[in-house]
């Protein structure tokens, strides 16, 4: 690669990584403008560790030959199982276990297979393989995002030339800093989604993070909690209650996105979650197909905790519809986006009435009404009540039992 290709790549990373191109086009780019520039690469990886609930971080592969090969890996812990195995026998452990930047093993000249993988790409005709670590600042790192590794293989007869190398080393950090971006972008956007749920978390990385900023909106909103959950946990366990919680709590988000729902809030036992009204009908369709949803989910999960001898419970919903902000609540540096005005605190009022009026689920007379018609017909009036906070009686619905 002569000095004026070294440079326009370089250039072209700088651009991509501004514009906030994905980490795998990042890769694919590179690699292909490397082998435009007569750098024969024939494989490439690039890894970097992520901070998510389920993956330890995600690696990114480009081939020369158009074999398939899935682009994108998402892998789970290293430090157990499979996946440590195979990492303790990696290169990229190596480098970190010596504290080296760079490993080279020209596996087409006699140098020796003891790396996995390694013998894998021999038999496919590769002759030159190197790894490289750029580690980041450990004053900067978020969760175990410390490295950003890579390798790059040759099928070139005589393998990476000095010059090829010498690219490679000039180039690579910029890769790694692209890829860091972007991976930081995406580690974003996951923390608030799983912390403030998908649509509250969007509109955050839009901006909407300033004190007082609150939309006045019209939506269905859905309360629910466990049954008897004080007393479980009293008699669990204490390393079951955890689990107990986990198992319902993820039965009921799951349910509330599935039908098209945000949830906003985990309180304890507790859930609170919204359905967009702005077609009213189709919010109160969307609530009550959750609702169909977790109904069968908590079946299935009750028979399986049953054969397990573990506690079982159930949930308490209510739903309602009605007028709220939607926004930054709190101090300038503590705040919390969700939902605040009279309706949720009826919703959650109705919810607390399905103890009293011994039903699973119970809904205002107003999601009654904005109901479509074919659901409106489903629900059967179990008495007028007085809602603890609220000025006003209401009248209660739930599903008919007869159709469940």
């Amino acid at each position: 690669m002569n000095p004026q290709d070294i440079d326009q790549i370089e250039t072209w990373l700088v651009a991509a990584g501004l514009a906030g191109k994905a980490e795998i086009k990042l890769l694919e780019g590179f690699c292909e403008r490397c082998r435009a520039a007569g750098l024969a690469l024939s494989r490439s990886i690039a890894v970097i560790d992520t901070l998510h609930p389920i993956y330890e971080g995600r690696g990114f592969r480009w081939r020369d030959d158009g074999q398939e090969e899935k682009p994108i890996i998402e892998y789970g812990p290293t430090n157990e199982g499979p996946a440590a195995e195979t990492w303790q026998r990696s290169p990229f452990n190596h480098l970190l276990t010596v504290g080296a930047n760079e490993i080279r093993r020209r596996i087409g000249h006699g140098d020796p297979i003891d790396f996995s993988m390694l013998d894998e790409l021999k038999a496919e005709g590769h002759t030159d393989y190197v790894a490289l670590v750029h580690r980041l600042d450990r004053d900067h790192q978020i969760g175990g995002m410390d490295c950003v590794y890579s390798s790059w293989v040759t099928r070139r007869p005589d393998g990476f030339t000095d010059g090829d190398l010498a690219a490679l080393r000039r180039l690579v950090p910029a890769l790694a800093l692209a890829i860091k971006s972007a991976s930081l972008a995406r580690i974003a956007g996951t923390l608030v989604e799983v912390y403030l749920g998908r649509d509250a978390g969007q509109r955050v990385l839009r901006g909407r993070i300033s004190r007082g900023v609150a939309d006045w909106i019209n939506a269905v909103l859905w309360y629910s909690d466990l049954h008897n959950y004080t007393s479980i946990a009293d008699s669990a366990e204490p390393d079951q209650i955890i689990p107990f919680l986990n198992d319902y709590a993820d039965l009921v988000i799951s349910a509330v996105h599935e039908a098209g729902g945000d949830v906003l809030k985990l309180i304890g036992d507790g859930t609170l979650a919204i359905f967009n009204a702005s077609d009213p009908a189709e919010a109160c369709r969307s609530a009550l197909r959750a609702e169909a949803i977790l109904r069968g989910k908590i079946a299935e999960l009750n028979r399986r905790r049953t054969a397990e001898n573990r506690p079982v419970t159930s949930v308490y919903l209510g739903l309602h519809i009605g007028d709220v902000f939607y926004g930054n609540i709190g101090s300038e540096n503590r705040l919390d986006f969700t939902v605040v005005g009279p309706a949720v605190n009826e919703v959650s009022r109705i919810a607390s009435m399905c103890r009293s009026a011994d039903r699973s689920m119970l809904v205002s007379a107003a999601f009654t009404a904005a109901a479509p018609e074919s659901d409106r017909a489903k629900l059967v009036c179990v008495g007028r009540y007085a809602l603890r906070g609220v000025g006003r009686a209401d009248e209660l619905f739930t599903l008919d039992p007869a159709l469940l």
